[in-house]
């Protein structure tokens, strides 16, 4: 097993059961030094699409599961990792009993651009359902979009 941290619709548990249901949320903590941003808005049929960046300054609030390899193959489908819009990196994530290191997916484009408010909701509803903090829930749903 590898440890896959979820900032994105993944973060909601329900969701990662369904797309890798041999894949167990671990934990939750904080990608520190990352930020939550969108970029390659060419690339999404609504918008631009959550990434993330360095940034000392900021963190991002994850779910970190236990992937098995045939549950990353499929995430790689999801995410469109095997298409090269998105590559895996590793992070190190803070959580109550520790640092952890993990690999997230980052777009391989670059930032810029508004999400849809589908998109915003879709990664508010998951951080919710993923127990993060509400004041970062809020901030999520505070967040400037496209109108369409």
């Amino acid at each position: 097993m590898t440890l896959y941290a979820a900032y994105g619709s993944n973060l909601d548990p329900l969701r990662m059961a369904e797309r890798c249901p041999h894949s167990p949320l671990r934990t939750t903590g904080w990608l520190t030094g990352w930020r939550l941003t969108f970029g390659g808005e060419e690339h999404g049929w609504d918008g631009a699409l959550p990434t993330l960046v360095q940034d000392p300054l900021e963190q991002v609030y994850v779910a970190v599961y236990d992937v098995v390899p045939a549950d990353e193959r499929t995430l790689d489908g999801w995410e469109q990792a095997d298409t090269g819009l998105y590559r895996k990196t590793k992070v190190r994530v803070s959580t109550m009993t520790g640092e952890m290191v993990v690999w997230t997916y980052v777009l391989d484009a670059y930032e810029g651009g508004l999400p849809s408010a589908v998109t915003i909701g879709v990664l508010a509803d998951a951080a919710e359902a993923a127990d993060a903090p509400d004041d970062y829930v809020a901030a999520l749903r505070r967040r400037p979009c496209r109108s369409l």
